[in-house]
Parts: C-alpha cells; sequence; structure tokens
C-alpha cells in the first residue's frame, strides 16, 4: 500500500529551483513569475514576458502567411489584436469541448459523444483532444501555478462544463510531471533509513494532493493518460489512486530516477519505458539466484580476508557488496550487446574484490600481496595491494563468450585515473576499428565525495562527446558511502546529490538503494542498455554504506557516532536477499549453505595455494600487457638502437607536401598561410628545415614506417605560435579542411592531430592512457604553454614518472613543453624543468661505467628522457628515437618559442640523412673547438640561451676565448659526453648559464654531476638569473636588465664568482 501525501511540506527545500508545472518547452526557460488568477481583464498578456514572445512571434509570422496553419484560438488572438483590441482582451478562451466535436469529427480523430455529466466526460473523452485543449491553454497562459487552475470562470454553462473537464486533467499532469522531475526526493535510497541522499528530508509540495486541489473524492475518478508517460501499460486512463499508486512504485521506492535535465524528448521516453511500464522490472528466478550466489562471493571474499588478515589494510567493500553483481550484470549484459572488451577505473574501496569476483585475477596471486616476507622478482619499488591493476582474458558464462577485462592500476590520488582509462579505451577502439565503440567500453567507479570533490571528474565527462576524445559511452558507478574518510555529505558538497556533476553532459543518474539486489540489477541492465543505444554517460549511483571505517585500522565511531550504530545493528545485504530468496522459496536454506561452502572452500585452497610461494611477481599485475612488443627480448638484445635519420626523398615528399596548397582548386587558403607555405617550399628546395618542417618530417616518417602518430592538446592544429598548421581551413566553406600529413601516401600509419578542451590534467591523462594501449605508436600532449603543465601535476607525479617504478609498467607518452625566457611574464617563460630533473632516478655522486651500450642502457635503466634541443634536426631525431627504442620511456621536450622563427635555429638536410642520430651534446664546432688549449672557459648551456650566448660572445670578439657546449638531453645526464669536453679543454674555467632563476631550470641538478664528472676536482660557477619565487619578471625592462646581467657574468674572463654573489640585495622596505 501507498500512502497519499495529502499534506503540505512544512518548509522550504534548501537549493531547490522554482519547479514551474504546465509550462511547455517552448516558454519553460524564461523566468519564473508570481502566481496570478488568470482572468480575461489582466492589463497585459504576460505570456509576450521573456522567451516566449519569440515562440509568439513564430506564430504571427506563420498567421500572417497563411491564418490556417495555426490553432483557432491563434488565430482568433491575432485578428482581435489587429483591430485594436485593448491589452488583455485580444485573448478568447478555445471553444467548449461540445463546440468543437464538428471540427474534430472532420479531421477523423476518434471520438465518442460527449456526455452531459462532466466526470463521464472525463472517463470517455479522446486523450489526443484533451491533450491538444491542454497545449493551447498552456501556451497561452504561461507561468501559472498548477494549483491556480480552473480559477478562471466562463460566462456560461457549456464552457463551464469544458473547464471541469479539462482542468482536473491539466492538473494530473503536471503531478506525472512532478513525479517526473522529482519523485527521486522521495525515494527510499538510504539502506540505513537515517539519511536523504539528497541530504533533505522535506517532501516537494509537487507531490502532495492539495497541491493539485484534488481531494479524497477526486481518487476514484478515471483520467486520460498523457503521451509523456507509460505507466498506464495497455491502458490509456487509469484512476486517479492508481495512477499514484504506479507512480510511486516507479520513482519513490528503491529506485530514485533523474533524467529530466536531458532536452531529448526520445530519450526522456526511453527512459520512461524502461521504468514506468508496469511489471518491468520483474526478475526470472534463475536471475535471482544467480543475483544471490554473485553476493555470497562478494561478502565471503571479505569475510575470509578479515579472519585471515585482521590487521592488514586492505579497503574491503563491506557495506557495498552488491558492487559485485552489479559490475556483473554490467558487463553480462554489454557482452550480449556485442562488447568484448572492458577497460575500469576504480578507487581502493573494493579493490581486491573486484579483482577476485569480477576480472577473476587467481586468488591465489592476491593473497601473496599479503605476505610482506616475498621477495619481489621485478624490476621497481611496487605499490599496494589496493593500487594495482591487471588485465585478463576469461570466459563470460552467461554469455558464453570469451572477454578481455583489465582495471588499471591508480594511485592513492581519487578520480585521477578516469581520464588515463578514457584513453586506454579510446586507443583500443581506434585500433580495433571500434568506430562506434560497440566492442571496447569504459567502467568507471567512483567514490561519493571524491565524484563531488575532484575536479578531474568534471574535465574528464567534458571529454565524453570530443569526436576526438568520445569513447561512445561510459558507465559510471558511484560507490556512496553517504561519507568521505570523516566527513559528512553535508559539509563535503554543495550539490544536492554527489552525482550533480554528471548532469552537465545530460547524463541521467539511476539512485539505486545498495540493499535492494534486484532494483540494482535493473538499474545496471538499463545503464548498459542506454550505453549501447545512445553512446552516451550515464551514472549509477549505488546508495550504501561503509561498514567499517576509512580503512580497517581506522575508528569511525570518533566522528559518525550515530550513524554507526545504525550501521552495527544493520544486517549484511546477503542477509536479507538470502532471507528474501528462501521465503519466496526460489532457495532453499540447503542450497544457500552449499553455496557459501563452496566459496570459502576455493577461499581456503587459495590461501594453502599462496602460502606456498616464494616470490613476488609484479608483471604478472600490468593492466597493458604488450606481449608482442616484448616477445623474445632480453635486456641484451634491447640495449641495440637503429639510426635515427632517413632518406633524403622521404625528406623531400614529407617537406614539399608540408610546403603545398591542398590538391582541391576550390580551396581557399588564408593570405597569411600561403606565404607560411612559400617560404616552407623555398626551404626544402635549398634544403634546409625550420622546427616545424623538422618536426613533420619526424611524424611523416613515421607514419611511413607504419607507426601511428597522435598529436593533442590545447591548439595543437594551428599550433600556440602559429607556427605548425597542420590542418588548414577553407575561408570560404565551413567544415572543409585539409590535413597534409594524413594524406602524404596512400598506405601510411594514420595520424591524428586533434585540438584539446581546456584542460591539462584530464587531457594529459587521457594521452597518457592512449599511450599505454598500443608502445608501436607515437602519442605527444603538448601544452599551450609549458608553465600550463603543472595543473595536470598529479599525471605527471604519480603515472608518468613512477609508474614503470610502481607498476612495471611502459609508456612512451612525449609532453611538449614551449619553454623560455622572452619577456613574456611568470606564467609564460617556464614549463618547470626543475620539477622533471628532481624526479629523474640518477644518481648525481656516481659516475657510471661507460662502455658502447651506455647511451641505450642509461635510457633503459632510468624513468623518463628530459631534453632541451636547440636545433630542428635534433629535434627530429628525439621524436623518431622515441619510437625507434626496442622499450619505452616516457620523454619530456622543453620546446621552444622564439627559436621557432629564429634564422639560426635551422638545420641542413645533412643533418637528418642515414646514419645520424640524436646528439645528447653539442659540441662547440667553431674557432674555440679548433684551439682548445686557448680557451679560457666552457660554458655549459641548454636550450634557447645558446643563441643569447654565441650572440654576445661574437659581439665581444670572444669566439676563441670561449667555448660553448650544449646538453641536449640533460636526463639521463650524458657523463660520457660531458667528460670528454671537460678534459678536451683543461684550461677552461668551467660554468653553466642558464636563463632560468638559480632555484630554478637545471642548476641543481647539472652542477653536482658535473663535478661529479671531473672527480670534484674542478670548481663549476654558476651565470644565470638570482634566485626568485615567480618564474619570471612580468617587466620587459627588467627581463632585458636581467639577461645583460647573465651575459655579462658568463662573458667576463674576469669574473669567477656565481652572478647570486655578484647581485646586490634589495632593502625589502624600501
Amino acid at each position: 500500500m501507498y500512502t497519499l501525501r495529502t499534506f503540505w511540506t512544512s518548509g522550504p527545500k534548501l537549493a531547490r529551483g522554482v519547479l514551474s508545472q504546465g509550462v511547455p518547452a517552448a516558454v519553460r526557460g524564461t523566468p519564473a513569475q508570481p502566481a496570478r488568477l488568470l482572468t480575461t481583464s489582466v492589463q497585459q498578456e504576460s505570456f509576450l514576458n521573456g522567451s516566449s514572445s519569440n515562440y509568439v512571434e513564430e506564430m504571427y509570422s506563420a498567421w500572417l502567411e497563411d491564418p490556417k496553419s495555426v490553432h483557432k484560438s491563434w488565430d482568433v488572438f491575432f485578428r482581435n489584436a489587429q483591430r485594436g483590441a485593448a491589452p488583455g482582451e485580444a485573448y478568447q478562451s478555445p471553444p467548449p469541448m461540445a463546440a468543437m466535436m464538428p471540427m474534430v469529427q472532420r479531421m477523423a480523430w476518434p471520438m465518442m459523444p460527449v456526455p452531459t455529466a462532466p466526470a463521464a466526460a472525463t472517463e470517455q473523452m479522446s486523450g489526443k483532444v484533451i491533450d491538444d485543449h491542454l497545449a493551447v491553454q498552456a501556451i497561452i497562459r504561461s507561468y501559472q501555478d498548477p494549483s491556480a487552475l480552473g480559477h478562471e470562470l466562463g460566462s456560461s454553462g457549456e464552457v463551464r462544463s469544458s473547464i471541469d473537464m479539462v482542468v482536473p486533467h491539466q492538473r494530473m499532469h503536471a503531478m506525472i510531471r512532478a513525479y517526473q522531475i522529482r519523485g527521486h526526493q522521495c525515494a527510499k535510497l538510504d539502506p540505513l533509513g537515517i539519511m536523504e541522499a539528497d541530504l533533505d528530508s522535506s517532501t516537494p509540495r509537487e507531490l502532495t494532493l492539495p497541491y493539485y486541489r484534488f481531494n479524497e473524492e477526486d481518487l476514484d475518478r478515471t483520467f486520460v493518460l498523457p503521451q509523456t508517460t507509460f505507466i498506464g501499460g495497455g491502458s490509456t486512463s487509469l484512476p486517479l489512486r492508481e495512477i499514484i499508486k504506479r507512480l510511486e512504485e516507479t520513482y519513490c521506492q528503491t529506485i530514485g530516477l533523474e533524467y529530466m535535465h536531458i532536452n531529448d524528448r526520445s530519450k526522456c521516453d526511453w527512459i520512461r519505458q524502461k521504468f514506468e511500464i508496469p511489471g518491468i522490472m520483474s526478475m526470472s528466478n534463475e536471475t535471482k539466484r544467480l543475483t544471490l550466489a554473485r553476493l555470497v562471493r562478494s561478502t565471503r571474499f571479505e569475510q575470509f580476508l578479515a579472519t585471515k588478515y585482521p590487521a592488514e589494510k586492505r579497503f574491503g567493500l563491506e557495506g557495498g557488496e552488491v558492487l559485485i553483481p552489479a559490475l556483473k550484470t554490467i558487463i553480462d549484459r554489454s557482452t550480449e550487446q556485442g562488447a568484448e572488451s572492458f577497460v575500469m577505473g576504480m578507487p581502493h574501496r573494493g579493490r581486491l574484490n573486484v579483482l577476485a569476483n569480477v576480472i577473476r585475477k587467481e586468488l591465489d596471486q592476491i593473497l601473496c600481496q599479503f605476505d610482506s616476507s616475498l621477495e619481489a622478482d621485478d624490476e621497481g619499488s611496487g605499490d599496494v595491494k589496493y593500487h594495482l591493476g591487471c588485465s585478463h582474458m576469461r570466459l563470460n558464462r552467461t554469455t558464453n563468450k570469451s572477454i578481455k577485462l583489465a582495471l588499471v592500476a591508480n594511485p592513492s590520488h581519487l578520480e585521477a585515473a578516469d581520464p588515463v582509462v578514457q584513453g586506454k579505451t579510446r586507443a583500443e577502439q581506434y585500433y580495433r576499428g571500434d568506430i562506434e565503440g560497440k566492442k571496447v567500453m569504459s567502467i568507471l567507479m567512483h567514490g561519493d565525495a571524491a565524484f563531488a570533490g575532484q575536479g578531474v571528474v568534471f574535465e574528464t565527462f567534458h571529454l565524453s562527446d570530443l569526436p576526438a576524445y568520445t569513447t561512445h559511452g561510459t558507465i559510471h558507478v558511484v560507490v556512496n558511502n553517504q561519507i568521505g574518510f570523516t566527513t559528512d555529505p553535508r559539509f563535503s558538497r554543495s550539490s544536492t546529490y554527489c552525482t550533480d556533476v554528471a548532469k552537465v553532459v545530460e547524463a541521467p543518474i539511476f539512485h539505486v538503494n545498495a540493499d535492494d539486489p534486484e532494483a540494482v540489477a535493473h538499474v545496471c541492465n538499463v545503464a548498459a542498455d542506454w550505453r549501447s543505444e545512445f553512446e552516451k554517460d550515464v551514472v549509477i549511483d549505488l546508495v550504501c554504506y561503509r561498514r567499517g571505517g576509512h580503512n580497517e585500522m581506522d575508528e569511525p565511531m570518533f566522528t559518525q557516532p550515530l550513524m554507526y550504530k545504525q550501521i552495527g545493528k544493520q544486517p549484511t545485504v546477503l542477509k536479507q536477499y538470502a532471507e528474501k530468496l528462501i521465503s519466496e522459496g526460489v532457495v532453499t536454506q540447503e542450497e544457500y549453505e552449499e553455496e557459501v561452502s563452496k566459496y570459502d572452500k576455493i577461499c581456503e585452497e587459495a590461501y594453502q595455494q599462496a602460502r606456498e610461494e616464494k616470490i613476488l611477481s609484479i608483471k604478472h599485475w600490468l593492466d597493458s600487457p604488450w606481449t608482442d612488443f616484448f616477445k623474445d627480448k632480453t635486456r641484451d638484445s634491447m640495449m641495440v638502437c637503429e639510426s635515427t635519420g632517413v632518406s633524403e626523398d622521404i625528406l623531400t615528399h614529407v617537406g614539399t607536401f608540408m610546403g603545398s596548397p591542398p590538391p582541391d582548386p576550390k580551396f581557399t587558403i588564408h593570405g597569411g598561410v600561403k606565404r607560411i607555405l612559400r617560404q616552407r617550399a623555398t626551404m626544402v628546395k635549398e634544403r634546409w628545415v625550420d622546427w616545424a618542417i623538422g618536426e613533420a618530417m619526424a611524424f611523416g616518417s613515421l607514419m611511413h614506417a607504419g607507426f601511428h602518430v597522435r598529436l593533442s592538446g590545447q591548439d595543437v592544429e594551428r599550433g600556440t605560435f602559429s607556427q605548425r598548421h597542420h590542418v588548414l581551413h577553407d575561408q570560404n566553406r565551413d567544415k572543409v579542411f585539409w590535413t597534409p600529413l594524413d594524406n602524404l601516401w596512400p598506405d601510411q600509419a594514420p595520424y591524428t592531430v586533434c585540438n584539446s578542451s581546456l584542460s591539462e590534467y584530464a587531457v594529459m591523462g587521457f594521452e597518457l592512457g592512449y599511450s599505454m594501449s598500443n608502445p608501436n605508436a607515437l602519442v605527444l600532449w603538448e601544452a599551450q604553454f609549458g608553465d600550463f603543465a603543472n595543473t595536470a601535476q598529479c599525471i605527471i607525479d604519480q603515472f608518468i614518472s613512477s609508474g614503470q617504478a610502481k607498476w612495471v609498467r611502459q609508456t612512451g607518452i612525449t609532453l611538449l613543453l614551449p619553454h623560455g625566457y622572452e619577456g613574456m611574464g611568470p606564467e609564460h617563460s617556464s614549463a618547470r624543468m626543475e620539477r622533471f630533473l628532481q624526479m629523474s632516478t640518477e644518481d648525481p655522486d656516481q659516475y657510471p661505467e661507460i662502455d658502447e651500450r651506455f647511451e641505450i642502457r642509461q635510457l633503459f635503466d632510468h624513468n623518463w628522457i628530459v631534453a632541451n634541443c636547440t636545433t630542428p634536426a635534433n629535434y627530429f631525431h628525439l621524436l623518431r628515437r622515441q619510437v625507434l627504442l626496442p622499450f619505452r620511456k616516457p620523454l619530456i621536450v622543453m620546446t621552444p618559442k622564439s627559436l621557432l622563427r629564429h634564422p639560426e635555429a635551422r638545420s641542413s638536410f645533412d643533418d637528418m640523412l642515414p646514419g645520424t642520430n640524436f646528439q645528447r651534446l653539442i659540441p662547440d664546432l667553431g674557432p674555440a673547438g679548433q684551439n682548445h688549449e686557448q680557451v679560457q672557459r666552457l660554458i655549459f648551456c641548454t636550450g634557447k640561451v645558446y643563441y643569447d650566448l654565441t650572440k654576445e660572445r661574437k659581439a665581444r670578439d670572444l669566439d676563441d676565448k670561449i667555448a660553448i657546449v650544449r646538453i641536449e638531453q640533460i636526463s639521463p645526464f650524458p657523463f660520457d659526453m660531458v667528460k670528454e669536453q671537460c678534459d678536451r679543454y683543461r684550461n677552461a674555467d668551467l660554468v653553466w648559464a642558464q636563463e632560468e632563476h638559480k632555484n630554478m631550470g637545471a642548476w641543481n641538478y647539472i652542477q653536482p654531476r658535473i663535478r661529479t664528472t671531473v672527480n670534484r676536482e674542478r670548481h663549476v660557477s654558476y651565470a644565470g638569473r638570482a634566485s626568485a619565487a615567480a618564474a619570471a619578471t612580468g617587466s620587459k625592462q627588467s627581463h632585458q636588465q636581467e639577461l645583460n646581467r647573465l651575459l655579462e657574468h658568463a662573458m667576463n674572463l674576469d669574473n669567477h664568482v656565481s652572478l647570486w654573489q655578484s647581485q646586490p640585495r634589495r632593502n625589502l622596505t624600501s
């Protein structure tokens, strides 16, 4: 039985918008107006206010062309207005229903005769006629309060009869819509029964009878159902009592539906059919038994771990055990629809359970992670067990199909893995040719506090529909503990629900009481169907609880005493559901106990097997195993890298394409781009390349060899500094463009270049995930300015720099970070090179063993590569080496800005031909290099400052006195080549020159390594800016003064002290 809400709410709801019922879509977006009694004597037509006036103008335009093209009421209104009717008098009430009958009959609508009694007429009246009548009135009389309907009186009994028939229907329609919009606020979502998922215990007045002026007598009155509901099943009319009962069953039980924020009516109707049709949520006995068996595994797994490892942190799933059958239901349904591969991401809570019972990772391997005495047989430092990922092929027994399941490894930084999962999913779809996402899909699990609190969730949602980033729909499952560590929801979010962020992409949100496994199963099936049907995101909010504290060692009673007193009394969902099925006769007590005993035996056998293990292997936990890439490779066989040079034919071909207009003669190019193309063509003919051409040649030559290239980031198609122009746009036709690099050869590998959303965190994480899927691709992310990369610091710190050490997971992700001090201010100068160097694993005090394989071995042994090139040719080789290496390492490149067009920053084809390679260090080849005995100073530097130094050296006529050597690969440090230079210039004092401040840049990384190289027998001086808090000055004048001091110190051969010592300190009080 359902209690009818016949009371008014006691107080206003917090943080709620005003709900206008009965207002058509055409005018619903206008500002809410005070409710008024509708009469024909009002002084102005309020419906002309706001956006509804646009609708009226459309009606008026149509009426002017053909008065018959609009409804009769509009025709009368406009005729009266043209005759000069006073404000408020142009509108006339539509004719009564009886008067409309001849017109209706002419239109051949199915219609019964209109009885004299209003109630009988309401029961038999055509729904179409009522809908039409209501729609006209709703448009004309906008902004009315549904409770005020019926106050307008007609001048005759016939009009009164019409109103008596129509107005109650209009109220009933408004009530149905109110349930669809706000029914979730009365749903029984909290398993504990002590909180409301929306943080509000009051009842919306729109869900009470008095709001619609209904009373007990109306409950047995029959109403024609509108076309916006499916609660009738096969019936077109129902008594009001039954209507309310069915609405309560659909919207106010253990499922709360939020979907009315979706603007597409067809999608809303699709969801209504999935929930409103009577009996649609029924479940077969076989499915009930399967759900029970999955709950047994989920619950007993946690209880087994609690018994065997009572003092271990494991972040168990107790209180949310229904997650396991939920995920398996999603996978079953999606597999039926054609999915073959699932990429998943999740936080630490319940991770071991998901690994054991969803992915079906070997139980003994999971239990081995609890044995701290086992010695790892892999490289790296490893990670805690509840961060590990896994990739596994298994048979889906429901569909009898083989499926691949991958759970991405993640750090404790909640939600950081979201974009990584999306990138990996997109890559797998791309390489499978799965353009609609039917074969590969992503599932993301979240905690309630993190889903609402972490900005990367919002950033990742915004990628969901972008052409180069969409994964064609993700199923999000929020494990809603109703608490974040020790913080109550009312203190951790301002939104109504923790899931409100998903509304930004119009994702439907299904809230469900996690202690109702059958309701959970239904929303999971609907979510899978939604994703398959519409290729859009969907959110399942599993409202549950956390039986223990934040972890097994935590005491939750300190901060949530009342909540945890109730949790202590709460039976497990397994116990509740088992008792329910036993009482229904679906299973017997013996069958249930046998299922429990069977799984307990499986766990015990795995435990005994785990105790026999002697070593711990992290490589078994790879979420992205590259089996074919590493096949038959040994450490020794990977110590060789082929030449990165290419034939002149390929260089010329790519260069010519990049300097040629599109083949379409109708294609109109911007005049500035034409000039750039001409300049490129001239350079190629002269066998020279600038930075943009060198980059294009690297990309093109790799694609010619079969390697996919993907370049992503803000404004990368054109390039931040208008240097790239990889996508040419027709100046006269929209959406007509030309991508030369994607059209070099008929059989080339594809080229993807895509401007991203204005996000660093999510997009960098996405490209990292993309790079994890296939080692035979060059995946690059470019920052608009290198300074902005720090908003993705979590991806850099937790994944890129340390991913291989923690998870034995290699990646060849390449970060292009524009860097250089050019007077552009503190946020457009520094890519924070020092941070990347600080995270490099190389020992500064240990001089390595040098042999013929040192260069490759050094790359293999260290966590990433940090480079700052000074020539297009070296940049070309660096990019090609990234793919031609027999292993993968992240590459961080400090890319230039002014050097993009610097006349000296050009390279000859000769530097890129077969037999040439990347130069970790470029020696001085000028007079100083030829007369090294006379050199008084050896300056080491990196990047753009080299050109400032050479210009100043020439101006001072010191070309034979000062040698300038460029370190192009900063990390790993080229010990062997630096030693060679130091030995060559034995009589010279050593200086490190940089444009960054002393506490930034490479100085603190370089200085101890040079000292180690010279066995600490020679001093290394510093020439550069003094230490500072900001990366750069905002003053052009100050910038130039700092540069002048840098150059003075570097070139003054009488100066042997660091610049920071010679600079006067500023008086902080002046």
